[in-house]
């Protein structure tokens, strides 16, 4: 079995491919993966180190805006769209794959389209609530399109061609319970843990929220917290965490770190988490059920973080505070608000977790393989 998967742009779209290529080989031992991605994305870093072999098309996006750069930009992009499908057909002629998945990004159009062209079977997976221009330009050509919630359906042409799968989330989220999270971690006591982290979207201002939220908690320590600043956002916080006169080595309760690197552990002991909207994070909080308080990113094409946030908020899972009404006051409330009121916080987290899917990839695998049945 040859499996080519196609994907690129962010981590969101890049990860569940991962996952997939792994359980598929972990359920046909000898099976061949592909990725295919474009020359400049991020897959072309984190597809090699996974230990996959990795191709590329010259695909590029297109640019809203009448800047000399950009049109010079949108001009290459052309020749790169006409370009693209003689090196997709290239691929597909010499790999000769049985299936050919998209996980998002426009580098997954030339690959998935001339698969389609060529009656191989395919599919393609999207993440976030509302698809997005490539999906829906993929719509017609692909046998399956495969999305998180049930939700998503209404935003397709074609919903007879949609199945609700979920997203893959990592097996290490559930490798621990709750309480044994916490003790990873030496939480003791009856005491929440609050977790934040930003994307690299607008994350300095998120930051800087940030740092009034810890100096409010100094003051008053009623929650343990732990929030990834990243990395150009970190010793920036600890600056201004001093300007403010709040020593965290006081404060040990409180942790600001440059990023989380035991994430999974992390989420499960989670009791609420403060955060952007991302595809990826919405599918580990809704496999783990934790209440979330979401400012999605205003700076994120068609709008589609606070599209993925709205869904969970109406669903009780979530608070959703837009950026421009956000302040670190207003988010120590709103969390407040949360963690003192249990059987609001409990709510929560079952509406959350009503959301999850835990099988994921068996159903993604499941699907795939039943296009040509």
């Amino acid at each position: 079995m040859r499996i080519l998967f196609t994907c690129g742009g962010t981590a969101g779209h890049v990860n569940p491919a991962l996952a997939l290529a792994g359980y598929f080989q972990s359920k046909h031992p000898g099976c061949e993966i592909l990725f295919v991605g474009a020359e400049r994305g991020l897959e072309k870093d984190l597809i090699p180190k996974a230990g996959y072999p990795f191709r590329t098309v010259h695909i590029s996006s297109f640019h809203r805006s009448v800047k000399p750069s950009e049109l010079k930009h949108n001009l290459i992009s052309v020749c790169n769209l006409i370009r693209a499908p003689r090196e997709a057909n290239a691929i597909l002629k010499e790999f000769q794959p049985d299936y050919v998945v998209g996980t998002g990004g426009y580098a997954s159009f030339p690959l998935v389209k001339a698969a389609a062209r060529h009656g191989i079977p395919t599919a393609v997976h999207e993440s976030n609530m509302v698809p997005g221009l490539t999906t829906k330009m993929l719509e017609p050509y692909a046998d399956r399109v495969m999305v998180g919630f049930e939700a998503c359906r209404q935003h397709y042409q074609h919903p007879e061609k949609v199945v609700v799968t979920g997203t893959p989330v990592r097996g290490d989220f559930f490798a621990l319970s709750h309480l044994e999270a916490r003790e990873k971690l030496g939480l003791t006591g009856e005491r929440k843990l609050i977790v934040s982290f930003w994307g690299s979207l607008g994350a300095g201002e998120m930051n800087r929220q940030m740092v009034d939220f810890l100096a409010i908690e100094a003051s008053r320590e009623p929650f343990y917290h732990i929030h990834g600043a990243g990395k150009s956002g970190y010793p920036r916080m600890q600056e201004l965490l001093r300007q403010r006169g709040v020593d965290l080595k006081q404060h040990p309760a409180l942790q600001l770190k440059e990023y989380i690197y035991d994430m999974s552990v992390v989420m499960r002991a989670a009791d609420l988490v403060i955060c952007r909207s991302g595809a990826s994070t919405i599918s580990e909080l809704t496999a783990l059920g934790v209440p979330a308080i979401m400012v999605p990113s205003p700076n994120v094409t068609n709008n589609h973080q606070e599209k993925n946030a709205r869904v969970l908020e109406e669903h009780g899972g979530a608070r959703v505070v837009l950026e421009k009404d956000s302040s670190g006051q207003v988010l120590f409330q709103e969390a407040a608000a949360i963690l003192h009121d249990e059987q609001k916080r409990l709510s929560m987290a079952r509406s959350m977790g009503e959301l999850g899917i835990l099988d994921a990839t068996e159903r993604i695998y499941q699907t795939i393989l039943a296009i040509d049945q």
